[in-house]
């Protein structure tokens, strides 16, 4: 297990998972990061990943897919229900299927074995810059707003998003929600009845330049669906999702 290279240049901030069982990648893939001054920590299975997630939530993982135990989906899976910090997948499968269901599962992107640790230390670089840049700017957001306004109200039925302060209550029930998940959330909450296509969510959602498959949509769809049960989001057949308010028409 490696870790820090402790200098003052800004990427000291991040610090980034390597999950591979095989020792030399994981080996190659830190010294490329460490090299660049971030943080790493080197774990060989994703069952030793999630025990640092759950004390030291790292701010980035590069995930390999077939590791011992519980595989790289599986973690993907796990994690997404949580959090939407970064992932990248590393395997040698390199068929198209493969790659999709990593991106459904919410991977941010996937490298196929043998990869160059250049070009991954260059896609690790952009996801940490674009993903803090939007953390940030939410961040930013809440901590001009003035705290004796009135919270900003999305009422829907049983549903409740209390928008600044980001908090979704479902039949009077806070719940977690990643994001992502808020994020959807509110797009289809702040329009209701309204058909969206998955296109139109994937842009809201992901931004202009994810290149990953729409099924990424339904994925999301499903995670939310599963955390708040009965919620009116219904599929639109060949089109997309829209979410249904009481007495609309059907």
């Amino acid at each position: 297990m490696n870790t820090m290279n402790n200098n003052n240049n800004m990427n000291n901030n991040y610090l980034i998972a390597v999950v591979d069982d095989d020792k030399h990648i994981r080996n190659l893939v830190e010294a490329y990061l460490q090299k660049e001054n971030y943080r790493t920590i080197g774990l060989e299975t994703a069952e030793e990943a999630w025990t640092w997630w759950k004390n030291c939530p790292p701010d980035m993982w590069v995930l390999d897919i077939m590791l011992p135990g519980m595989d790289g989906y599986e973690f993907c899976r796990k994690i997404r229900n949580e959090a939407e910090v970064p992932i990248i997948m590393i395997s040698a499968k390199d068929n198209e299927v493969d790659k999709i269901l990593g991106l459904e599962l919410g991977s941010d992107d996937y490298m196929v074995k043998p990869f160059s640790p250049r070009e991954l230390v260059a896609r690790i670089k952009r996801q940490l810059q674009r993903w803090y840049k939007l953390k940030n700017a939410e961040e930013t957001i809440l901590s001009v707003t003035d705290d004796a306004a009135v919270v900003s109200l999305i009422e829907i039925d049983k549903l409740l998003l209390k928008l600044e302060e980001r908090r979704v209550f479902w039949h009077g029930e806070e719940v977690d929600m990643t994001s992502k998940e808020f994020a959807m959330l509110k797009v289809l909450a702040e329009h209701p009845n309204r058909a969206f296509t998955r296109d139109e969510l994937l842009t809201f959602v992901w931004g202009d330049d994810y290149f990953g498959s729409d099924r990424a949509v339904d994925h999301l769809i499903k995670r939310m669906r599963k955390k708040l049960e009965h919620l009116p989001i219904e599929s639109v057949w060949g089109h997309g999702y829209r979410m249904r308010t009481e007495g609309s028409d059907r």
